[in-house]
């Protein structure tokens, strides 16, 4: 099997030693991504603000793939403060639609240049 990077502008370039995606067969793994605009690489204002480029940057990603959001498996978000955790919910549910992906959300201490949320994906294209 063949690994294939997926790249493209309209989400954050990379930040770090990783691809903002690989496409493994019919599997294409999307890299984490905080609310970073692609175009400043600037930190969005705030936690809806922040989770909804989250999605934004997701989406675009999954599209560079030939994919959506609709073909996530599983979602693995990551919060600063699980006090957001019902925010989130609400601002996945613009993005997701049933069957609904598996799913975990974890708290952590801090993310890469201080954002409050970072989320990753997985998605099966066959």
């Amino acid at each position: 099997m063949t690994k294939q990077i997926i790249a493209t502008p309209a989400a954050p370039a990379a930040i770090g030693t990783y691809s903002q995606a690989v496409r493994a067969g019919d599997t294409v793994y999307l890299s984490g991504q905080i609310g970073l605009d692609p175009q400043t690489m600037t930190l969005a204002e705030g936690f809806e603000a922040q989770a909804v480029r989250v999605f934004e940057n997701l989406r675009a990603v999954a599209e560079a793939a030939g994919a959506s959001l609709a073909d996530a498996v599983k979602f693995n978000l990551y919060l600063t403060d699980l006090g957001n955790f019902a925010q989130l919910n609400e601002i996945m549910a613009r993005y997701v639609s049933a069957p609904l992906p598996a799913r975990a959300a974890i708290g952590v201490a801090a993310l890469p240049r201080g954002a409050l949320v970072e989320a990753d994906a997985v998605l099966v294209t066959g």
